[in-house]
Order: C-alpha cells, then sequence, then structure tokens
C-alpha cells in the first residue's frame, strides 16, 4: 500500500514498543566445523524451520570453510556457498543478513528479522589470527559487535590449537584474542567491554585420562555426566578466571567429534605414523561448544549517544535501574544434531531468551513512498528523522524487494544530500530516477542507510511498484537488470 501526503510523517513508527518489563527475543546460534564441505541440500532441522516460533536472530559460526585459492578468489567477488545457501533460504522468511566476516577458513553471519533492522546500530567486525605464530588464518577468532536496541552485543566465533596436549595453548589463543580485538566505540573498545559475550566455534578442548573404550561406553549408554569431570574445557575453568565468567549450559548431548565421513560412527580409520599403520584412533570429544557471558560489573552508563545507542526520552527512568535489570538471558536448548554427516564434526545449537529493556522504541528515520511508483516517471519518496543522527553525504537510500537478502541487496539506491528536492518542516522529499525502477514492477521497501552507524536505521511499509505502461505497450521489450526483482 502507498501512503501520499506529509501528514501521515507526524506519528512514530513504533513498531516495537516494549513495555516496562521488557521484551523476549529468541537467539538461535550454530557453530559447526564443516570440514570443507558444501552445505546439504536440507537444513530445516538445523535452523528450526518447522517450529512454532522462528528466532529473531540467526547466528552462524563456521569453521574450516572451503578455502582453496580458486575458491577463495571466486568468494571474494561473490558469496560463498554457505553464505548464499543461507541467504537464500532465510530471505523468503523475512531474514536480512545484517554483517558477514571471514577469515580463510572461518566465517561469521549474523541475520535478523526485517522489524528490527532499523534497531541494530553501529556493526562492526574484525579479526585475530593465530595459526603459525599469529600469522597465518587457519586458527583465531573472527567477530562481528553492534547495538541491539541500544544493548552492545559480541558474537566471537573461534578455531583454537588442536590436539590432546596443546590445552594452555587454547587458552592462550583465547585469552589473546579477547585482548586484542579492539572496536571503534568508546564504551565497548574491548569484546569484554560488551554486556553480553557469546563466545562459540571449534575450541578443540578433549576429554583427557578416560580411555577410548570407557568413553565409548559412556557414550553409548548415554552416561554423558561421567564424562564431565575430564572435559578441558571444564578443567580449565576452575584455574583460569577469565574462563570462570564464562557459562555453558549442560553437555546432555554426544560429543561432536570425530566421526567417519558420512556416518554416524566414531573415527574407526587406521593413521599413517612415519614407520607403519596404527590402529590408533581419535577419541570422541565436545570440541564444539557454546559460551556466553553476561558483563559480571557495570561500566559507565550506555546511555549516551555513543556506537549508535540513543535512548528515548520516555525510557530514561527506565534505564537507571540496575544492569542486571535490563538485560537477561536464558538458555532454551543446547544440543547437537546427529542427522548431518557431511563432516567430521556435528553441528551444536544453542536457542536462548533474551530479555531487555529497549533504549529506544522508534527508528531513527521514517520513509515512505509518495504516489504512483514505476518506471515511467521519477518517484519521490519522503523521510522524516525521529531520533538525533549522524547523516552524511555518504547516506543513501535504497529501494529492495520484499524478501531482499542484505543491505547490499537493492534494485537502486538514491544519494541522500544530493536528491532532496524539497523540505517541508521535518519531512524531507529525495526523488529517485525512473532508470533504475523494476519495469516489471513487484512488491518493494525503501531503507536509510546511515553511512556513520553502517546500518540501515529505517524500512518503510512495503508498496507495490506498477508495471511500466510504456513497457506494456512496447511488449515488455525493455529488459535487463532492472527485471530482477521478478525473477
Amino acid at each position: 500500500m502507498i501512503i501520499s501526503g506529509t501528514e501521515r510523517m507526524a506519528g512514530n513508527d513504533d513498531l516495537n514498543s516494549g513495555d516496562s518489563e521488557g521484551d523476549n527475543f529468541r537467539l538461535h546460534l550454530v557453530t559447526w566445523n564443516v570440514a570443507t564441505a558444501d552445505p546439504p541440500a536440507d537444513m530445516s532441522s538445523l535452523l528450526h524451520l518447522e517450529s512454532p516460533k522462528l528466532p529473531d536472530i540467526y547466528v552462524f559460526g563456521l569453521q574450516e570453510v572451503y578455502s582453496g585459492p580458486v575458491r577463495f578468489l571466486s568468494d571474494v567477488v561473490f558469496d560463498d556457498p554457505w553464505s548464499h545457501f543461507l541467504m537464500t533460504t532465510l530471505a523468503p522468511l523475512n531474514y536480512v543478513k545484517v554483517s558477514s566476516i571471514r577469515m580463510q577458513g572461518l566465517l561469521l553471519l549474523f541475520f535478523t528479522k526485517l522489524e528490527h533492522l532499523p534497531f541494530i546500530r553501529d556493526i562492526q567486525s574484525t579479526y585475530t589470527r593465530t595459526g603459525v605464530f599469529g600469522y597465518w588464518g587457519n586458527k583465531g577468532g573472527v567477530s562481528i559487535r553492534l547495538s541491539f536496541y541500544g544493548h552492545m552485543l559480541c558474537f566471537l566465533n573461534c578455531h583454537l590449537a588442536a590436539h590432546m596436549n596443546n590445552v594452555t595453548e587454547r587458552v592462550v589463543e583465547f585469552e589473546s584474542i579477547t585482548a586484542q580485538q579492539i572496536f571503534n566505540c568508546d564504551k565497548a573498545q574491548t569484546i569484554l567491554d560488551h554486556r553480553l559475550v557469546f563466545w562459540f566455534g571449534d575450541l578443540n578442548f578433549r576429554i583427557e585420562d578416560h580411555g577410548m573404550h570407557f568413553v565409548r561406553t559412556c557414550i553409548n549408554n548415554k552416561n554423558y555426566s561421567l564424562l564431565w569431570s575430564k572435559d578441558q574445557l571444564i578443567m580449565m575453568k576452575k584455574k583460569e578466571k577469565l574462563l570462570q565468567e564464562f557459562e555453558e549450559g549442560p553437555l546432555d548431548f554426544q560429543p561432536t567429534y570425530k566421526f567417519d565421513l558420512n556416518t554416524d560412527t566414531y573415527d574407526s580409520r587406521l593413521y599413517r605414523t612415519w614407520f607403519a599403520f596404527t590402529s590408533k584412533k581419535r577419541k570422541p570429544a565436545w570440541t564444539d561448544r557454546i559460551l556466553w557471558r553476561l558483563r559480571p560489573k557495570a561500566l559507565p552508563s550506555d546511555k549516551q549517544d555513543e556506537c549508535g545507542d540513543i535512548p528515548d526520552t520516555d525510557h530514561v527512568k527506565e534505564l537507571e535501574e540496575p544492569e542486571e535489570k535490563l538485560l537477561e538471558l536464558d538458555q532454551d536448548l543446547y544440543t547437537s544434531h546427529m542427522e548431518y554427516s557431511i563432516s567430521d564434526h556435528k553441528p551444536v545449537t544453542g536457542i536462548f531468551t533474551l530479555k531487555l529493556k529497549k533504549m529506544y522504541t522508534t527508528p531513527a528515520v521514517h520513509l515512505l513512498a509518495e504516489g504512483e511508483w514505476s518506471a515511467d516517471i521519477d518517484a519521490m519518496l519522503l523521510y522524516r528523522p525521529l531520533q538525533p543522527f549522524p547523516s552524511s553525504s555518504w547516506d543513501w537510500i535504497g529501494l529492495y524487494k520484499v524478501g531482499f537478502t542484505g543491505v547490499s541487496d537493492y534494485i537502486t539506491y538514491t544519494w541522500v544530500k544530493d536528491d532532496e528536492v524539497a523540505i517541508d518542516e521535518e519531512v524531507i522529499k529525495v526523488y529517485m530516477s525512473k532508470e533504475e525502477i523494476p519495469v516489471r514492477g513487484g512488491e518493494c521497501v525503501l531503507g536509510y542507510y546511515c553511512n556513520t552507524w553502517q546500518c540501515i536505521i529505517g524500512i518503510s511499509q512495503p508498496f507495490k511498484v506498477h508495471a511500466s505502461k510504456v513497457a506494456i505497450e512496447e511488449g515488455l521489450h525493455q529488459t535487463g537488470a532492472t527485471d530482477k526483482i521478478q525473477d
């Protein structure tokens, strides 16, 4: 539906206003060492797509994504197979890829429901190499940090040193990653400054002391608790102060490493040594983990307008409550998925309920399409700032098809400052050239991209772009990239 006129711009587009008790959000995290394999044909069970309540946020941490020279170069230009698969699977369900970062085989992706997109701000990502004395990226960590309704969250995907005897090295690598990764945000310069941190990945911690027969017997009998006392990560948490700040759900699922490919059978291969074959096999272990950390002590208030966190004045009184009351986290599920066998690791998911009090409940910008849109005439749109934000000459407004996959998946865009044509009090008009509007039409939305915050800060309601009357008269001879909306 198209809304015309400036009178409709006066009200707040308060799509997600919360009550004084806070709002609940469902987070779905996945970690999987994919052992260079491409995505399976169906990942519905891993994504819980049959669930009556789909998550608000998906986060995927992958390790050992294939990074051979030819594939890696193509992935620089095009989306890698995993990113492409997840985007095309989730976009029809109204999810948008907010950010991703890759370091060789490490890949981290963050998706959100479209309704939350204008409330995710100051998105930053970085990486740390720890392989081969810190110069090689086969091991290390990649992270994405952001402000979610004013609360600072960080997601860290790691692939740490392998082998049984490198437990201390794994802890040193983790401490190094958390110390080295610095963000351009005064209130959360490091990973540990964030209000909530998720740490996950192929952490490579093993099960010590117990022999192969005992471990496999416990697994077969589902007596997993008998193995916990010798799990290296649980053991190291008793010694290392930083690890003690991280929480983890009970390991009530069988160890996720190491399996023969395309089977549910633990490692049965013979390994070649320098002199002959040996029957020694890799002992099962919980190498694939998901942990989290709520900031243990209150840092200076996050109420200021740094890092894109601008609270509504109506909520300032609420934000004076103790920090632990502003954000709470519960884990609803922690499990592995045995049905996936493309790798020697099984994927692990963690589902969480995040309860928080929103620091703002309206987007920074309200957008709408004015009049009838088609490729026959230049189009006009209106926007109105609802909150202060750092506008710049690099801000742009994109035209997206309904079901777009990510910020860069626009049909066309217009530079806000270059194409402003009129200002009526607080309502600003911007035109968009007809040359790039799809001649076949379709359902679209507008998105305002704030370059300073590196994110979309306003989304319009869906509206219809009409098929070009001129093109119809000419038999739709006009074809090209702008027709992709109907593909």
